[in-house]
């Protein structure tokens, strides 16, 4: 099979780049407005960070230039090569980098500093590109699933372990990718049953119904009602679900009983006998009907109570005490105004303030007099939301959500399993983004320092966001190379 020359830039998907194009120019000039103080310094200057911006922005199309000039058949043959080297770069990284706010997560070259972890996002997407497109590959055959795990994995964990837990997040949205080669919704549905089971746990972890815990409590019970729906969907036998129910009741009815008396109960050890007693139960009907979808409840069930028990663990002795102080203002635990709550409580009062059209460009007070901390990084959407108020903060949404699915429809038509994948990557990694930094600004997420693509100051997350979407554009291009 050859291949034909073509002109790539008449092939080139414009409105991408035009889209692209606007982001980053809306970006620039909210980045200015952001960091204006009043002393009338040009757009331009180069020692504000709106001129810093600019240069970065420059240096980011001449990136493009470059991968739009490369062979298409490059990204794949050097995939896992790259993977490797950016590995090997956050590994440095944890040794080499100074201490930054709490992380080591930035390496200075000179007077330039760069986050390796923004590269190795475009690295891991073209690292499961390659992985996922080789021949003979399934999904869903748990060798494969385990490789495909393992690359998704190893960047998460030497993120982590430069103590940026937030950057470290956005691999697992490469989850959504996963889903659409191939993986079961049985997955998916795991992780929303584990962000419930967090957020409930550790909300009303503090809450006590004499002495039983209503975090604990709540959870239990939510792991029952999940464990009869799955027997209601995926088993469909009625008789199996009522039995289920009825251990669940007569259980209930015992303990409440034996409560009248004026023994002490802890409700968390009825609950958590009652899912072992069904687990047992579904057990010993898989072992009559050989039915798998039963081994699948059972292992659900233990899992999520393994899952419970560990939250508070893991919230109490591995989060950072900001990281948990953080998590309680987000679920409202907390106040704290004028410590960990203090940026999100500013963020929304600018918001707010701007009403329907904003008041106006460089009129915001909230950002112009400082209140807003970081509100040229990862606050950048609160600038936007002072000064344009709703319909200028519509339109960014508007703009992204555009950008996503334009994406979603090039990773559609690629004729290989490589484009595709990829493809579905950077569309996973920027949803990430919109949906957590809109949120922890607006007080719906926890505040886990991720940028907003396009428009947060600095030049690796450009960077990093501008090689990820241009090689896919570049791949797109050389799908009309072969015959």
């Amino acid at each position: 099979m050859g291949s034909r020359e073509i002109n790539i830039w008449k092939s080139i998907d414009w409105f991408t780049v035009i889209l692209y194009t606007v982001l980053i120019f809306a970006g620039w000039i909210s980045i200015y407005a952001a960091s204006y103080d009043f002393d009338n310094a040009s757009i331009f200057d180069f020692a504000e960070r709106s001129g810093k911006q600019l240069l970065w922005i420059g240096l980011a199309f001449c990136i493009a230039f470059v991968i739009l000039m490369l062979d298409a058949r490059m990204y794949e043959a050097l995939a896992y090569f790259i993977y490797i080297l950016l590995m090997l770069l956050l590994v440095a990284t944890i040794f080499l980098a100074e201490d930054t706010k709490g992380s080591r997560s930035w390496l200075k070259l000179g007077p330039v500093s760069l986050q390796a972890a923004e590269f190795a996002k475009f690295a891991t997407a073209l690292a499961l590109a390659r992985l996922i497109s080789s021949y003979n590959f399934i999904l869903t055959k748990p060798v494969n699933f385990l490789k495909t795990c393992l690359l998704i994995l190893l960047p998460i964990m030497l993120i982590i372990l430069q103590k940026e837990t937030g950057t470290a997040l956005v691999y697992a949205a490469l989850v959504f990718m996963l889903y659409r080669e191939g993986m079961s919704g049985f997955v998916l549905f795991g992780g929303l049953c584990a962000i419930i089971y967090f957020i409930v746990g550790i909300k009303y972890s503090d809450m006590f119904m004499g002495v039983t815990s209503v975090g604990e409590f709540s959870v239990l019970a939510l792991i029952i009602l999940v464990m009869i729906g799955m027997l209601l969907v995926n088993y469909k036998d009625w008789l199996v679900a009522r039995n289920a129910l009825i251990i669940t009741a007569v259980t209930a009815i015992i303990c409440y009983i034996v409560s009248l008396l004026g023994i002490s109960i802890n409700w968390v050890y009825v609950l958590l006998a009652d899912v072992v007693i069904i687990a047992i139960y579904l057990l010993f009907v898989y072992l009559q009907m050989r039915i798998h979808s039963l081994l699948m409840i059972v292992s659900f069930a233990l899992i999520s109570v393994i899952f419970l028990f560990s939250v508070n663990y893991v919230f109490t002795n591995i989060l950072e005490p900001h990281q948990q102080m953080r998590i309680k203002v987000a679920f409202g635990m907390e106040q704290d105004l004028r410590g960990a709550g203090y940026n999100v409580n500013q963020s929304k009062i600018a918001i707010g303030s701007g009403g329907l059209l904003g008041k106006g460009f460089l009129n915001g007070t909230q950002t112009k007099l400082k209140y807003v901390p970081e509100q040229d990084t990862d606050f950048i959407f609160c600038t936007i939301g002072e000064e344009e108020g709703f319909l200028g903060t519509s339109l960014v949404v508007i703009l992204f959500l555009t950008l996503i699915f334009r994406i979603i429809y090039i990773a559609e038509r690629q004729r290989t399993a490589f484009g595709r994948v990829y493809g579905y990557c950077v569309a996973s990694i920027l949803f990430f983004h919109l949906a957590i930094n809109v949120g922890m600004v607006i007080g719906l997420c926890p505040v886990i320092g991720i940028p907003l693509p396009f428009f947060s100051y600095g030049g690796s997350s450009l960077w990093g966001f501008t090689i990820l979407l241009f090689i896919l554009l570049r791949i797109d291009v050389g799908r009309l190379e072969k015959y």
